[in-house]
């Protein structure tokens, strides 16, 4: 077997890392050359030139999906997409590939991708990251996973490579878009639970109390987690996945309001630390 993963960034080579260590042959593709450089390090048969690597059994789709004008952009992903349809176009019918998509898109990508791209020649299922680098053991690629299929034969050939193969714990949804829409979901609401303790800390310091105190007393309750509020909701998942959330719908009131939250904290968090930069 050979799996090609595409996307050689902080989720896709850790997940190339993980299938070399099962026995599995690797190849990788990135537009970086530091990150082909830094996968071949890892075993990986890395390259930046689509054209030098050989047709795969199954391709991992890790490129990175942001944002263009504010808006949700999937480019990238589009980009590999032709270049798997280019690699197997000439391919009898009976070697069909497994494609799965782990970056991280909005409610209706993957068909999309399946019908126009694909024309429906390929198995295809979203299995979406939850990579955490913060704590690679607990929260890395071998971790409870979602995944969803176009079709019955995409998911049992999507479960026999992920749980039978690699050994990752799957929860079954009913359709690709179940899958779609729970990603962006979960990060949408990790981003409403920070910008809560975000908004409470500073209602506590106009109250004079203490933040950290009141935080940890809410915690005590068996159904309750208050995160931490630091120096705004940073890093490249939770805000942009919290914009592809409200990009769904002009109803996603909640959402937009945490966003702007969040504005709101930033801002309070620069004045404070300005006004203790003038009292020193």
């Amino acid at each position: 077997m050979k799996v090609c993963v595409l996307g050689l960034g902080e989720v896709g080579l850790p997940t190339g890392e993980y299938m070399v260590r099962k026995g599995i042959e690797v190849l990788g593709y990135d537009i970086k050359q530091e990150a082909v450089e830094r996968a071949k390090t890892q075993g990986i048969k890395a390259s930046t030139h689509w054209e030098e690597l050989p047709v795969s059994d199954v391709y991992i789709i890790c490129v990175y999906a942001g944002l263009k004008n504010n808006s949700p952009d999937f480019s990238s992903i589009f980009e590999v997409c032709e270049k798997i349809k280019a690699k197997n176009l000439h391919l009898p019918s009976s070697k069909v590939c497994l494609i799965s998509v782990e970056s991280t898109v909005i409610p209706g990508l993957c068909r999309k991708l399946y019908e126009e791209i694909f024309q429906r020649r390929v198995n295809l299922v979203h299995v979406p990251h939850r990579y955490w680098a913060g704590d690679p053991i607990k929260h890395g690629v071998k971790q409870p996973r979602v995944i969803g299929a176009i079709n019955n034969k995409s998911l049992k050939e999507g479960l026999n490579f992920y749980n039978g193969i690699l050994g990752v714990p799957l929860h079954k949804v009913s359709s690709i878009e179940i899958a779609e829409m729970s990603k962006i979901a979960e990060n949408a609401y990790r981003y409403v639970q920070i910008a809560f303790a975000e908004e409470l800390k500073i209602v506590c310091d106009e109250l004079e109390m203490n933040f950290k105190e009141v935080r940890e007393a809410c915690n005590t309750k068996w159904n309750i987690e208050i995160p931490e509020a630091r120096d705004g909701i940073g890093g490249h998942c939770i805000p942009k996945d919290a914009k592809y959330f409200s990009s769904l719908t002009k109803r996603a009131k909640l959402i937009d309001s945490a966003m702007l939250v969040d504005e709101i904290y930033r801002k309070w968090i620069r004045e404070k630390v300005g006004k203790r930069i003038i009292q020193k």
